[in-house]
């Protein structure tokens, strides 16, 4: 449903303006696919969040990780029922362990140096992480959203490393641990997800 209202949106937008390439389209379209499929998601995350006592930890939660989860990608579940509970999960989870886990100043600079580097390596190997119904095809595209996973990603964790604040520097490393594990292949074969730009590179090379 939400593939074929963005679809159409993106047709109506390239009607109306004719000069949107190919390209750009796609990036439309990316990007079409996350507000109309995170705004009902959205909504009831933060319904959970306030029945759980954590409205506030939350909303700060989305703002912090949506720049560094909206460039790197990640799979998707293939229900909506699955994708809210992923999204509450992810959201109100990482607020939760934000409140209630404190580490001491040493393990907190292991824990995000360690963290660093294996979040670089991912973002390497597997950032941006596409999905077969959003394939992010670009070359141009997906060089643009790697580049910006690692500036978000290195920016949030000094932030993490110098605020004083706890709770927000524990969203940054919960946030960050759980959005990279996400992209990875493993996440991927667990959810029984692939990785939209192999499926039709693949797609293309048989077909030639």
């Amino acid at each position: 449903m939400v593939d074929k209202i963005t679809e159409f949106l993106t047709n109506k937008i390239r009607k109306e303006m004719p000069e949107i390439d190919d390209e750009r389209a796609e990036v439309i379209n990316y990007g079409l696919q996350i507000l109309v499929g995170e705004v009902p998601k959205t909504f009831i995350m933060l319904v959970v969040a306030y029945l759980l006592g954590v409205f506030k930890l939350t909303l700060i939660t989305f703002l912090i990780l949506m720049p560094y989860r909206t460039f790197s990608g990640g799979f998707h579940l293939k229900t909506h029922i699955g994708c809210i509970v992923t999204t509450c999960l992810f959201y109100c989870g990482t607020a939760l362990l934000a409140k209630y886990i404190t580490f001491i100043e040493i393990s907190k600079y292991i824990i995000t140096i360690v963290l660093g580097i294996f979040g670089i390596i991912m973002i390497r190997l597997y950032a941006p992480a596409d999905t077969e119904n959003v394939p992010i095809l670009s070359k141009k595209v997906r060089k643009q959203k790697q580049v910006l996973s690692y500036i978000t990603f290195i920016v949030g964790l000094a932030i993490a490393l110098i605020i004083k604040n706890n709770i927000v520097s524990n969203i940054i490393i919960f946030g960050y641990l759980m959005q990279t594990c996400m992209i990875t292949k493993l996440a991927y074969r667990l959810t029984n997800n692939k990785y939209g730009y192999e499926v039709y590179e693949n797609t293309s090379e048989q077909m030639s």
